[in-house]
């Protein structure tokens, strides 16, 4: 891929990660639902901070918040580059944010399984997901378009679809080079 998939990435999940952070802090005023810190709680164990029960890690939090949604922009950014673009794609982010979040929780503790939230609590938590995805992927998407069509893209225009009539594009032009 390109290099500049990895700034375009981090650009593009930060994006992503402000957006999402205004519409929590939006619902939040709605509904009075207080901060999560499940993420500062989280970085605490990936890294062997000392955990402090009781305190609020505000700049842990927001760490790993911005430092999770940056590092996966750039997934989505690869994504855009190899030509998955578009409101689809973005989708396909959407559970790989999700499937992240809920791995890292569960892996440390220190959350429990979707199926076992309140449902308005899993509802909640998939909108800001899905605005993070859609906003990151509209970032990411912009971006790579200006380098022009990805490999995927530029294989569809030969023939759209899956088929073994139509080979792989030759390497020079898979790669954009």
């Amino acid at each position: 891929m390109r290099k500049s998939a990895l700034w375009q990435g981090l650009l593009a999940g930060t994006a992503g990660a402000v957006v999402m952070t205004l519409g929590e802090k939006a619902e939040q005023r709605l509904t009075g639902r207080p901060d999560s810190h499940v993420p500062a709680r989280v970085l605490e164990r990936l890294t062997g901070l000392p955990e402090r029960p009781g305190r609020q890690p505000r700049p842990v939090n927001l760490a790993m918040h911005y430092g999770q949604a940056a590092a996966l922009g750039v997934l989505r950014s690869v994504m855009a580059h190899a030509g998955l673009r578009g409101p689809l794609a973005s989708a396909k982010f959407a559970v790989v944010r999700l499937t992240n979040d809920q791995i890292l929780e569960n892996a440390t503790g220190v959350g429990a399984p979707p199926q076992t939230w309140p449902r308005r609590e899993l509802v909640v938590d998939l909108a800001h997901k899905a605005v993070y995805a859609f906003v990151t992927g509209v970032v990411a998407d912009a971006l790579a378009a200006r380098d022009g069509a990805g490999p995927g893209q530029r294989h569809a225009a030969l023939r759209p679809g899956r088929r073994s009539d139509v080979g792989p594009l030759p390497r020079s032009a898979a790669y954009g080079r």
